[in-house]
C-alpha cells in the first residue's frame, strides 16, 4: 500500500506490538500510536525509548510515529478533541493489537473483558467518530474454542465451548468488529500461542510455553529434582503427553501481520497465523525439564524450604483446571488465506535449540522480575517492560 495516509495503531508497546512497530517503521508506513502513559514515563517517552532501542538493533534511523497519550478503556480512547481532529484528517485505517491475556475473571469490569471487549468497543466508537473506514484486528486462533478436526479461517461461532474467559472475550471482540457498520473492510489476524524471538529468545511476556516452563522452574527450586521430569510435570498438571500445541515465534507473527496491514489484497480476509508444525506436549515437557535442570538452581535435600509434590499440587489446585484446558490438544488450523498473502515468509522451526534459547532468556530474567533494558541485539533484549502485566494490554500487551 503506497500512500501517505496514517495507520492508527493501538497495542504497540507489548511483545507483539513492539515487533509490529519495528516492522512497520522499517517499511516507512506512517503510524500514529495510542499509548497509555507509564508509571515513570509519558506516552511520548515510552515510544521514543522503544524506537531508539530498535534503531540500535537494526542499525539505522527509523521514522518516528505520531504519539497520542490515551487509554482504550476510556470514552474516545481518552483522546481530546485536537487528537481526534488530527486522526480524522490523517488516518484511513486502524490496527488493533491491544489485548489482555488474563484467562479467567467472572467480573466483566476486570480483565480480560475490560481490554478485549470494552477496549475494542471504545476503539470502534473512535473509528466511527473520526471516519476511519478500514479495521485490522488481532484476534487469536483460539476463538475456535474446544474443537477437533480442521478449523477454517472463515469460521467463528459453530456452537463450540470455550476453555477460558480469554477465548470467549476474543470471540466477543471479533464479532464486534465484524458487525461494526462503520468499516468498509475488516481484516482479522489469528495467531496461535506466541513465544519469543526465534533468533534471540527474547520475550517480555510469559504465557503459553513460558507458563509450563515457570511451573517446572518453580518445582525444581522447591521440590526434589526427580519430581521435575517432563513426564512428572505433565502428570501433575493432568496434560496428555500426546496432545499437540501450536506455538509461533513473535518475529514471524509480526512479519505476517505487517504484510497484511500493507496489502490492499488482504483487506476483508481472516488469517490463521499459526505454525505448520505443532509441537507434541511430550517434546515441550522434555525441553522444560532440560531447561530447568540447565538454568534453574535446584533445591537441595537440606533446603529448609524444600517441599514435596503434594504441596505443589495443593497450591496449584485452583489453577490446574485452567492449565488442563489451556494445554488441550489443538485442532488443525487451516492457513489457506494466510499463505495467499504471506506464503513467502517462512515460519521458523521451533526446535530444541530455539526453545532452549527462549528458556534461558526467561529464567535468567526470572520471568520478568528482572526485565531487560534493550531489545535483543545478541542475547539481550528490550522494551521498557512493566513487570509481568499482559504484553498487549490497552496501550501496552502481546497476543495469545
Amino acid at each position: 500500500m503506497n500512500n501517505h495516509r496514517y495507520t492508527l495503531f493501538s497495542g504497540s508497546t507489548g511483545l507483539l506490538g513492539s515487533y509490529l512497530l519495528r516492522d512497520l517503521l522499517l517499511e516507512n508506513l506512517p503510524l500514529a500510536v495510542i499509548v497509555r502513559p507509564g508509571r515513570k514515563q509519558s506516552a511520548d517517552e515510552r515510544v521514543a525509548a522503544l524506537v531508539a532501542d530498535w534503531e540500535k538493533v537494526v542499525g539505522r534511523e527509523l521514522p518516528r510515529p505520531v504519539v497520542f497519550a490515551g487509554d482504550l478503556t476510556q470514552p474516545d480512547c481518552g483522546l481530546n478533541a485536537d487528537a481526534r481532529r488530527w486522526i480524522s484528517e490523517n488516518c484511513d485505517q486502524v490496527l488493533n493489537n491491544a489485548a489482555s491475556l488474563s484467562f479467567r475473571n467472572a467480573d466483566r469490569e476486570g480483565e480480560p473483558w475490560r481490554t478485549n471487549v470494552n477496549g475494542t468497543r471504545s476503539l470502534i466508537d473512535l473509528a466511527r467518530t473520526v471516519g476511519i473506514r478500514h479495521m485490522h484486528h488481532v484476534s487469536t486462533a483460539y476463538v475456535c474454542g474446544i474443537r477437533s478436526g480442521r478449523v477454517l479461517e472463515n469460521e467463528l461461532e459453530v456452537g463450540q465451548e470455550f476453555g477460558n474467559d480469554y477465548e470467549l472475550s476474543k470471540v466477543e471482540a471479533e464479532n464486534m468488529v465484524r458487525r461494526a457498520d462503520c468499516f468498509d473492510t475488516t481484516t482479522i489476524y489469528r495467531p496461535s500461542i506466541i513465544v519469543g524471538d526465534s533468533q534471540t529468545g527474547y520475550t517480555s511476556t510469559y504465557h503459553g510455553f513460558f507458563a509450563a516452563l515457570r511451573i517446572g522452574h518453580t518445582l525444581l527450586t522447591r521440590v526434589a529434582i526427580g519430581a521435575t521430569s517432563g513426564r512428572a510435570l505433565l502428570k501433575l498438571l493432568g496434560i496428555d503427553p500426546d496432545a499437540s500445541k501450536n506455538f509461533v515465534p513473535v518475529d514471524w507473527v509480526a512479519a505476517v501481520i505487517a504484510r497484511g496491514v500493507q496489502s490492499l489484497e488482504a483487506r476483508g480476509s481472516t488469517f490463521h497465523v499459526t505454525h505448520p508444525n505443532p509441537l507434541p506436549m511430550s517434546f515441550v515437557a522434555e525441553v522444560v525439564q532440560e531447561a530447568v535442570e540447565s538454568y534453574s538452581i535446584a533445591a537441595t535435600p537440606d533446603d529448609p524450604d524444600l517441599c514435596d509434590e503434594e504441596w505443589f499440587a495443593e497450591n496449584m489446585r485452583t489453577q490446574l483446571d485452567v492449565y488442563q484446558r489451556y494445554f488441550r490438544n489443538d485442532p488443525v488450523f487451516d492457513t489457506t488465506q494466510m499463505r495467499s498473502i504471506a506464503g513467502d515468509i517462512p515460519c521458523p522451526t521451533l526446535d530444541e535449540d530455539s526453545l532452549m534459547r527462549m528458556s534461558k532468556f526467561a529464567i535468567s530474567h526470572d520471568f520478568g522480575k528482572y526485565p531487560p533494558s534493550l531489545i535483543p541485539a545478541e542475547a539481550e533484549g528490550t522494551e521498557p517492560a512493566e513487570s509481568t502485566e499482559p504484553a498487549s494490554s490497552a496501550a501496552g500487551s502481546g497476543s495469545a
